[in-house]
Order: structure tokens, then C-alpha cells, then sequence
């Protein structure tokens, strides 16, 4: 009954999707048309911690500094900056330049110009930065911050002190010399300072419209990025539309050996971004996203689980659906999938629940989820670091990495739960999808052969992203994509002071990881720095604070229509590289 009540709910979201995208056909025709897998919570910079919401913001909005869309290794590069900062010797101070003529989008709240946009100034990047430092905005964004601008966490500290905060008192570390310069000090080395600044969190915002909309910015955000919002229809649909004011930005002339061939530089050197906007569809279940991608209403899906016998045999796409135009793209994502327990909990947190954790890691068959859940398309993961990020190391092997049920009941033994009595039921916290919904059962079940009982709770996704940050998730399980690459991306998820509503989420404390992570905080990368890093994947490993799961390689579709598609999780701001072949459209939609 609940295999026949998913597809009765698919097909009637499809037919929904698909009635209301008809009208829009011609209206949006030369639109991206781009699914989400989950419902948006906000579009402010201040809460950019998950992938959905984050890749809507950066469409929206800019900053210093992006990702070259077709090199790989991936290569940051500027954006809003006028070429690289100027670093000083002891590499504490970096001076950017900022490109003038970057406009800010039309909209209502900018009064004095009777609602023209205006020109983004180094004040802004400051102006914004304080509000992600904020007491009041509860942003989950500061640890991109905390601890590196210098004076920056005081200056925190202060406003939460006074019950207030005073946007006019400075912060050392930020000084804005003239309206295009922009001076950032750090308080010590922070070699992934130029990641960070591609990131939401660094974007500038207008105070003009934050004072305009107040609580309501979330939902009506204004930025300085290629697309400008025009509409939201909660739980449903985002619509973006091109920036006319959009600065000066081509198309890279330049990738890998295979860009040309796999003609991902016919578009060279055109200017950005090169489509009308981009129509964002939340779609929380896998089948009705696939089946709307087949019917033509989105550019592009991943393959879901149950439909992948069926569209790729050898490895190789159908020839049905060869036939009809669409191709399929392989790549190897940078992130980890992971069950998290809650360190300040009092059964499945700190020391003395070591043990309980270590022996939930051991009841989980890695090759069975794969096979399961993924079709084959993952790799069992041993430890945070994907193996395509520098500072991976492929000699780990996780000692409570499963299936081992008797090493499991032994340690659940030694933890003070033989055989799972006297252990309270676990809460178990998910967010709605059926495969994520099947991957938690199948973990559920697994922990009952060693007579440990989870309860699974079901949350929006806003919600369960809200539990997280206020401590209230016993248990729950997600993914991490790389914001940037660098290891510590995937270890700062450990460290102490990142606890909620930071991004460790687990709330993990230890005062020897959090030592080591600050010695190699500062460092660049090279062995002695990945030395380091495997000392704290060793800590992490043997307190278990995380499930290692999987790291996961995507199978994606596109439409013969859609051009320029280059997979890279870190590279948020990418549908401006998109173009829709609108005549070739026509013609391929009439084969499927």
C-alpha cells in the first residue's frame, strides 16, 4: 500500500507540474527549467547553510571572488573583485579592488533613486558581513568569519552583550579605504580566505532594502548577481529573471582538454549571463522530478534509484532515450553522506556513549547500501574527506566500518545495553523523499538485529534543518557538499566553536581535535598540513560522532536542448553559464 500511495502521490504532483508548466511554455520558453529537491526555507545570505537554498542565492546574488565554471582542478578566480587581492608578506592583510559599476537590482527600496538600483561599494561587503556577525540574525553563516577577521568576534561578542548592535562601531579587521577598495586583516593566516569569499555568506546586500522589507527580506531578496527575483510560490516555485544591469562577464575561453570537443566552448567569450532566467521547481520526491524531466518541464535530473535499470544498461544510456536527445553526464561529487548523533544528548552523546555509537556504525553494510540504494554509484566512505579533495587519505580503514554484528553487540554490551535493554528508543529525525525516507528504514532495521530500537520522525525540510541548529535532533542523517577544495571544509564540521547552529551539527567538542584543527588552520597545503589532518581524522574516526556512509558518483540527464552543463558541486552560481536551444526544443519534445 505504501509502494501504491508513492506513485498515485507522484503522478498527481506530475500532472500538477505538468498542467501548470503548459501555460508557461511560451512565456519562459528560453528559461532553465531546474528542480529542487527540497523546499527552500529563506533567500538571505545570513542563512545559506544547505545546498538548496544556497545554490537559489547565488544566483541572486555575487561576491568577490567565484570558481572558473570549466578548469579543473577547481580554480578560484575574481568576480565582483577587480583582479586578485594584493596579500601582504606575513599573509594577514588582503587589499581588494572592487570593479566599479556593479549595480545593486532595481527594486522599490531603494527610494532616493525612486527604485534604480545603485552602485555596490566596499561599505556594502562590510555593511553584509556584519549582519552574518549579528547576535540578532542567528545567522549559521559566522564560522566563515569567527576567529580569522581580526577583532571580528569581539566585535560580536559586544553587540551581544549590550543586547544590541551598533552597525556603526567599526571592526578592526574591515576597513573600506575608499568606495572600491575593500581591507580585510585576519588575526592569523587563513589560507582558505579566497574560498570563503565565493561563498553566500560573503555577498553584499544593500542595507537600503534590509530596512525596507525587514523580516520579509528572506522572501524578497536583492542582489547584485545575474538574476534578479520576481516571484515565489512557498513550496512550490521560484521564478528569476535576467538582470538587465548585469555587469560585464563572458563565458570562460578556456577549460580541459575535452571542454571543446564535449562542446562546452561554443558559447566563449558571450556575455552572461546567456539565458532569460531560470524557473526553480520544488520537487521533494525522486519519481515525480524524473518523470517531468521526461516529459520535457525540466532541463535536467538525476536518475532516481528505481528507474535506473531502465534508463542505462552497460553504463551506457538506453537507446530509446539516446534517441530522443538526451545525454547522460557521470561525475564523482565531492561530499559524504553520514548519520550524525547529537553530542549533547544524553544517550547517544560524549564519552560515554562512545561505544553505543561505534556499534550503530557496525551494523550497517556499506556494499548493501550501494547495491540497495544508489545502484552501484558510490564509494563506502571511511572517514569526512572525499577521496577527490587534497588531504584524502586512501591507507584509512574505519575499524567500525561494517558489517561486523558480533563486534557490534559487544561493544553495545560494553556501553551498558547488552542486547539493547535499558536503551531507550532513539529518535530518529529525516526530511521528506522516499529514498531518504527507504535509506533510514534500512538503518532502522539494521540497528533492531542488535536490539536497538529507532523511532523515524518525518520533517519539512525547513524543519529539520530548524532542529538541528537549536540542538533538538537526537539523531539524523544528510550529506555534506564541499564548499570549497580544501579538507577542512569536511573537518571544520568538528570542530568545538562551529557547534550549532555553526555547521557542526553534531555539536562534537573535543579539545585535542579542536587544538590540531587550529594548528592547521593556518597552514598551507602540502604533507605536513594532510599529517595533521589525518590525526583528526583519526580522533574523529574513534569518537563516532558520525555514521561514515558513502561518497556518492551522480548519473545526470539532460536535454538535447540544454547546453553547457559541467557538473561541480562547489560551483553554485552556475546557471548563468546555461543556454536553451529554443527551436531544437520544439523539435525534440515531440519525441518523447
Amino acid at each position: 500500500m505504501l509502494k501504491i500511495w508513492f506513485l498515485v502521490l507522484a503522478l498527481i504532483t506530475s500532472i500538477t507540474i505538468t498542467s501548470c508548466t503548459k501555460k508557461e511554455d511560451k512565456e519562459y520558453d528560453h528559461f532553465v527549467h531546474y528542480p529542487i529537491k527540497a523546499n527552500i526555507k529563506g533567500i538571505d545570505p545570513i542563512h545559506s547553510s544547505d545546498l538548496y537554498s544556497s545554490t537559489v542565492m547565488a544566483q541572486i546574488y555575487s561576491a568577490l571572488m567565484q570558481y572558473n565554471y570549466l578548469k579543473r582542478p577547481t580554480t578560484v578566480e575574481p568576480l565582483d573583485a577587480d583582479g586578485m587581492p594584493k596579500i601582504s608578506k606575513d599573509q594577514k592583510t588582503y587589499t581588494f579592488k572592487i570593479k566599479k559599476g556593479i549595480m545593486f537590482h532595481d527594486n522599490p527600496c531603494f527610494k532616493a533613486t525612486n527604485g534604480k538600483g545603485r552602485e555596490v561599494t566596499a561599505e556594502d561587503y562590510i555593511y553584509s558581513w556584519k549582519r552574518v556577525a549579528d547576535p540578532k540574525s542567528v545567522s549559521d553563516g559566522f564560522w566563515v568569519f569567527e576567529g580569522k577577521i581580526k577583532g571580528f568576534k569581539q566585535w560580536q561578542e559586544e553587540a551581544s552583550k549590550a543586547g544590541k548592535t551598533d552597525y556603526s562601531k567599526p571592526v578592526p579587521g574591515l576597513e573600506a579605504v575608499d568606495s572600491y577598495t575593500l581591507k580585510i586583516t585576519l588575526e592569523k593566516p587563513y589560507p582558505q580566505l579566497l574560498y570563503v569569499l565565493t561563498m553566500n555568506q560573503s555577498s553584499p546586500v544593500a542595507k537600503e532594502c534590509v530596512e525596507h522589507y525587514g523580516p520579509e527580506y528572506q522572501n524578497n531578496p536583492v542582489g547584485s548577481g545575474p538574476y534578479k527575483f520576481k516571484s515565489w510560490v512557498r513550496n512550490s516555485k521560484i521564478i528569476l529573471e535576467k538582470n538587465p544591469n548585469y555587469r560585464q562577464e563572458t563565458y570562460p575561453t578556456t577549460g580541459e582538454p575535452t571542454d571543446a570537443a564535449n562542446g562546452l566552448l561554443a558559447d566563449a567569450g558571450k556575455k552572461l549571463p546567456l539565458n532569460e532566467g531560470v524557473i526553480f521547481t520544488e520537487v521533494v520526491e525522486d519519481q515525480p522530478r524524473y518523470l517531468n524531466f521526461r516529459k520535457g518541464v525540466f532541463d535536467i535530473a538525476e536518475i532516481p534509484k528505481d528507474n535506473f535499470d531502465t534508463t542505462v544498461k552497460n553504463d551506457e544510456l538506453v537507446p530509446e532515450l539516446a534517441s530522443q536527445g538526451i545525454r547522460l553526464g557521470k561525475y564523482i561529487d565531492d561530499d559524504v553522506t553520514f548519520e550524525s548523533f547529537n553530542q549533547d544528548d544524553p544517550i547517544v552523546g560524549g564519552a560515554k556513549a562512545k561505544h553505543l555509537r561505534q556499534a550503530l556504525s557496525l551494523v550497517i553494510d556499506p556494499q548493501e547500501l550501494i547495491t540497495k540504494f544508489y545502484n552501484g554509484r558510490a564509494v563506502p566512505a571511511h572517514g569526512p574527506i572525499p577521496p577527490s579533495i587534497s588531504g584524502y587519505d586512501p591507507s584509512l580503514k574505519n575499524p567500525y566500518k561494517g558489517p561486523n554484528l558480533e563486534k557490534a553487540k559487544a561493544l553495545l554490551k560494553k556501553a551498558g545495553y547488552p542486547d539493547g535493554k535499558g536503551l531507550p528508543e532513539l529518535q530518529y529525525e529525516t526530511y521528506a523523499g522516499s529514498t531518504g525516507r527507504q535509506i533510514v528504514e534500512y538503518f532502522q532495521q539494521r540497528a533492531a538485529l542488535i536490539g536497538v530500537k529507532i523511532k523515524i520522525t518525518v520533517n519539512t525540510w525547513p524543519e529539520f534543518l530548524s532542529k538541528q541548529k537549536k540542538r533538538r535532533a537526537q539523531m539524523f542523517g544528510m550529506a555534506w557538499s564541499a564548499d570549497y577544495p580544501d579538507a577542512e571544509n569536511f573537518l571544520q564540521l568538528f570542530y568545538g566553536p562551529n557547534g550549532s547552529p555553526g555547521p557542526n551539527n553534531s555539536n562534537y567538542n573535543n579539545p585535542e581535535f579542536n587544538k590540531l584543527y587550529d594548528k592547521a588552520a593556518v597552514m598551507q597545503d602540502g604533507p605536513a598540513r594532510n599529517a595533521i589532518y589525518r590525526k583528526m581524522v583519526d580522533l574523529v574516526v574513534e569518537d563516532a560522532p558520525w555514521i561514515f556512509n558513502i561518497h556518492r558518483k551522480q548519473y545526470v540527464l539532460t536535454h538535447g536542448w540544454f547546453k553547457n552543463y559541467k557538473r561541480n558541486m562547489m560551483i553554485l552560481n552556475h546557471i548563468k553559464y546555461y543556454t536553451v536551444d529554443s527551436a531544437l526544443k520544439e523539435q525534440l519534445k515531440k519525441k518523447l
